[in-house]
């Protein structure tokens, strides 16, 4: 009788450690993913001091940096419900600029950030019309951290409302609104981060100080 009752208890004990288990591995699997385009990553150490701040975080996972590109990726416990806002300023604090951040849920849910800088003129006439118009502009650049520089720098101006930079053509179109055309103030802006373009060339020093993956054939004067 008593190994019978040894071997229902057995069994109940073991029924109940499959359950728990499942349960643990089901929470396990409840992570967010995040990816961030990350300005200003130069070279492997810059990603060592980019992941050692997200360190911080306990409980991050499956951290991944792309230097070229400036691609951040990590995975982090549903259940803290991690912030778009905590995760800027984390990259902030590490010395870098977060251009676009994306937070997919477990549930599935996206979160999206970025182009938060492109503002304020609505471009309404005095006869209250809205007027939209389009321009391009050549700008020098490489690769994906180039582009997403450059099309911030864009829609930081007042009144853009769209910038998409094509890195073969090194064309960069732009939607705005209003009655003042804005390209050469977004042609200095570019400038002003380190982009030479048809209108404006980047200072020296600025161009210096682009991470190495972004030096560009300079346009000539």
């Amino acid at each position: 009788m008593k190994n019978i009752q040894l071997k229902q208890w057995g069994k109940a004990i073991f029924l109940a450690l499959v359950i728990f288990g499942a349960q643990a591995a089901t929470a396990q699997k409840a992570m967010d993913q995040f990816k961030i385009q990350v300005d200003g990553l130069g070279c492997p150490f810059c990603a060592y001091g980019l992941e050692k701040k997200f360190k911080e975080f306990k409980g991050i996972k499956q951290v991944a940096i792309d230097i070229e590109t400036g691609n951040f990726t990590f995975e982090y416990p549903a259940e803290k419900a991690l912030t778009l806002e905590a995760v800027v300023k984390q990259v902030e604090k590490a010395g870098y600029t977060p251009v676009t951040t994306m937070i997919t849920r477990a549930d599935g849910q996206v979160e999206e950030s970025g182009g938060e800088l492109a503002s304020g003129n609505s471009g309404s006439m005095d006869n209250g019309e809205t007027v939209a118009s389009q321009a391009t502009l050549k700008v020098a650049g490489n690769c994906e951290m180039c582009q997403a520089r450059i099309e911030k720098a864009a829609k930081s101006i007042a009144g853009v409302t769209a910038a998409s930079w094509d890195k073969k053509t090194k064309i960069l179109t732009l939607d705005w609104t209003g009655k003042e055309n804005p390209l050469d103030q977004v042609s200095q802006q570019i400038a002003a981060v380190g982009h030479d373009t048809e209108k404006h060339k980047a200072a020296q020093e600025t161009y210096e100080g682009l991470p190495a993956c972004c030096y560009y054939e300079r346009i000539q004067d």
